[in-house]
């Protein structure tokens, strides 16, 4: 059936092609009020003409994205402090906040931007009066200033402003919750646009939607990205042939090779953890099967066996092991299969379906799509206890992908009868929408740190 779809197609590398795209627009949807408060004074600006980028609002918008800061409106802020002196401690405290992130940017002479900023602990602060005092490395007291978590300064580009704003994001996130960020990380997805002469569409664009650009354009269907460890490299399904192809394309060069052309169905591939492997899905034995591909010699080995189809292969972040989707049981579930002794083992039981796994950077927890007579939603199973918390409740979830620290997933969704992107935290008490300003947004990637 899908191939009355192929008829002569053109496929172009377009990363010189300028983006005529709109960022995503963020539309909270779920999980504003449960959040934690923070400050997020505007940055102080001391030059002459008007500031390009507003990091302060770039670092408010990170923070409020990953579900677990809720920025205070500005409007809002009792005060607008420039250094931890400034600070009322008491009246932000009075907030319900707890920190706060400040400082100044400043032109310097040849054109580049100075910013200094400070993580402030206002609770700290309160308690002491900001005037703690400790013993020097002399035996001596002075003022430890214990309630500036840290004090940083950089010097950047204006073209990099937006880029360091989510680096400001990623000390914040960490300081404050223990985990590593994840702004300074790319989406890439696959926009069908009905009304374009080449409608499939493979982008890749900032985690908020931001930067976006068109690396990929065809008149036939595009499919199933995935990136590379070092974040260089797409691997993805092209049907420019006839048939299902898996490529690797490097999205800086364009440079583009074919990897997998056997008869009938090529797809689903996956970067192994160390990047020398790609899972994938073949039928070249009748029926869809589960496959590794060693890159640098090409070696081929075959994973599941039998009559059942096996297909979405996922590794495990020790890379010692695969997930899979299998209908051996009859319906849908998902197994894991040690690849050095072939050993299987179903682990997946609550729900009529169980599809399209993903397993968090630290091993702890399956995301994947449940099928249950409220429809298809995105659920998340301890791996250790086995149970299971419904995320989401938007209509038609498909294609989940973790954000690499594991704190957010991206996945496509139906909203006004048309596919979009959308997030969930992994604790599911927040969510969003990025609708596309054109076609329908499907099959979304998160990079690993960049």
């Amino acid at each position: 059936m899908i191939k009355n779809f192929f008829t002569s197609l053109v496929l172009i590398v377009a990363m010189a092609v300028p983006s005529a795209y709109a960022a995503l627009e963020l539309v909270i949807t779920d999980g504003i009020n449960s959040a934690r408060p923070i400050g997020v004074v505007p940055f102080k600006w001391t030059g002459s003409a008007e500031l390009p980028q507003d990091v302060s609002a770039v670092i408010a918008s990170d923070l409020q994205r990953s579900g677990k800061f809720s920025p205070v409106a500005v409007s809002k802020m009792p005060q607008t402090p420039y250094t931890d002196s400034e600070v009322n401690f008491d009246a932000w405290t009075g907030l319900g906040v707890d920190a706060v992130v400040t400082g100044t940017i400043t032109p310097t002479a040849n054109g580049d931007y100075e910013i200094n900023y400070q993580l402030i602990d206002v609770v700290r602060g309160a308690l002491t009066g900001g005037d703690a005092k400790a013993l020097n490395a002399n035996g001596e007291l002075e003022l430890s200033r214990d309630h500036v978590l840290f004090t940083k300064r950089a010097t950047v580009p204006e073209s990099r402003l937006r880029e360091y704003a989510h680096r400001i994001s990623d000390l914040v996130y960490e300081r404050l919750t223990g985990e590593r960020g994840a702004f300074l990380t790319r989406v890439a997805y696959v926009v069908v646009d009905d009304n374009s002469t080449y409608p499939y569409q493979l982008r890749v664009a900032d985690y908020d939607g931001y930067n976006e650009r068109m690396v990929l354009r065809s008149k036939q269907p595009l499919m199933s990205p995935d990136w590379s460890p070092d974040g260089r490299q797409l691997a993805y399904v092209s049907f420019q042939s006839g048939q299902a192809e898996i490529y690797i394309m490097d999205i800086y060069t364009g440079k583009r090779e074919k990897l997998a052309s056997y008869p009938r169905h090529n797809g689903a591939p996956r970067f192994s953890p160390d990047g020398k492997s790609l899972a994938m899905v073949l039928s070249k034995s009748g029926s869809l099967h589960t496959y590794v591909l060693e890159l640098k010699s090409r070696k081929l080995t075959q994973i599941t066996r039998g009559r059942s189809n096996n297909t979405e292969p996922f590794w495990h972040p020790n890379g010692e092991s695969l997930i899979f989707t299998s209908d051996r049981g009859g319906k849908p579930q998902i197994y894991q299969v040690n690849l050095s002794n072939g050993s299987t083992n179903r682990i997946t039981w609550q729900g009529n379906q169980n599809l399209g796994g993903q397993i968090t950077s630290d091993g702890k927890f399956l995301i994947m799509v449940n099928a249950s007579r409220d429809g298809f939603n995105l659920a998340k199973q301890d791996l250790e206890t086995g149970a299971v918390q419904i995320l989401t409740k938007t209509q038609l979830d498909e294609s989940p992908s973790i954000a690499p620290n594991g704190g957010m997933v991206i996945y496509s969704s139906m909203y006004n009868k048309k596919n979009v992107l959308s997030m969930v935290s992994i604790d599911g008490r927040f969510s969003a929408r990025l609708p596309a300003t054109t076609g329908r947004v499907r099959a979304p990637a998160w990079s690993p740190f960049l």
